[in-house]
């Protein structure tokens, strides 16, 4: 099947794939770049996105702010006419702040889950940028969609559906992860598309393009997604295995060398469930037997009122610096990470997504 192109607003990509924001330091503008360039939507993580500036620990806010703005103007210089959009998690301390950073650099999109943004539309208000809500239900979509349309007049420019294999933080029920309970992306995608067909009927509004996404990894997955209603998905996993991701190498052979039986499903400490491979570091805080936490040196204080220096069993943030500089610390992943077996380019995954290949 050729694939259609996805457009959300004004915006054209050749290919229906949105390639996931994956943070901290996973997806910047490298590969961000890569696959807006290959004809895709290329995301760029803004969680703690400026963990690299040695300032950071003296002045997070300051360092993630400058970040952003490079970030967005690298992946430009890199993908020029390419769409790009962000990624940021609702719950992060300043979000509006860097969303609004965002916007004043141009970014094209922005996706935001990990709670309900329900402000979202105002802290894009006055400019052109596209906002995609991410949902795990129906009822959590519309939810949103009633709550932008009577307080700001706005219609979602999409939606992102994350079922119940996709990576890193989880909107379901821990219990329904770790018991195989949740609800399926199959199901949710019907759902959520009979939905919003319904709203752009009753508001007469324009097209909103559903995005599917979680454990999607191939032609065949895409297919069948569109085949169910939706006009895009999102991927992740696949592409931290290419040589553009910007996580370390290190970082990247986690996923090659991982098998199912690997993955897990874990408590963070910003209180969601999430996803992560089972490496020394998941198996030292989340062990059965010998479990242990790790005494938080220095805060950012990236998740107010959710994570406490005090009682958390480690810093969330400083376990994803450490993966991501190839230092140990936690790998987040998608359920189907052992199907991952070598590393890659952005160009022949985007290529064999789409069915291009020989």
């Amino acid at each position: 099947m050729e694939l259609p192109e996805l457009s959300i607003g004004t915006l054209r990509a050749r290919l229906p794939i949105v390639q996931g924001g994956m943070g901290i330091g996973i997806s910047l503008s490298g590969l961000a770049s890569a696959v807006a360039g290959a004809g895709g939507i290329g995301v760029i993580s803004g969680v703690q996105i400026g963990f690299r500036d040695p300032k950071f620990w003296s002045d997070p806010y300051r360092a993630n702010m400058k970040a952003i703005g490079e970030e967005i103007q690298r992946a430009r210089s890199l993908a020029p006419g390419g769409v790009l959009g962000m990624n940021f998690m609702y719950i992060l301390g300043h979000c509006q702040d860097y969303v609004a950073e965002a916007v004043r650099n141009g970014i094209d999109l922005i996706i935001s889950g990990a709670g309900l943004p329900m402000m979202l539309p105002g802290y894009v208000a006055g400019s052109k940028t596209c906002i995609l809500p991410i949902v795990s239900s129906a009822r959590a979509c519309r939810l949103i969609f009633t709550n932008w349309f009577k307080k700001y007049d706005r219609v979602a420019d999409g939606v992102v559906v994350e079922g119940p294999k996709a990576g890193g933080h989880l909107g379901f029920k821990l219990t329904d992860m770790r018991d195989g309970t949740a609800q399926p992306l199959e199901e949710i995608v019907r759902d959520v598309v009979e939905y919003v067909r319904e709203f752009e009927l009753r508001h007469g509004a324009k097209k909103i393009p559903v995005i599917a996404a979680g454990g999607i990894n191939c032609h065949g997955d895409i297919v069948r997604m569109l085949e169910l209603g939706a006009d895009g998905v999102q991927i992740g996993t696949p592409f931290v295995a290419t040589r553009e991701c910007d996580a370390s190498d290190a970082y990247k052979q986690a996923y090659v060398q991982a098998k199912e039986e690997d993955v897990k499903i874990v408590l963070s400490p910003s209180g969601l469930p999430a996803r992560a491979v089972n490496t020394p570091f998941l198996q030292r805080v989340y062990g059965v037997e010998g479990s242990s936490t790790i005494p938080v040196e220095r805060c950012s204080a990236c998740l107010p009122g959710i994570c406490h220096p005090a009682d958390t069993p480690y810093c969330l943030s400083q376990a994803l610096f450490q993966a991501a500089r190839g230092e140990g610390g936690l790998v987040f992943c998608g359920a189907r990470v052992g199907e991952v077996g070598s590393i890659t380019t952005v160009s022949r995954l985007m290529k064999e997504l789409a069915g291009e290949t020989d």
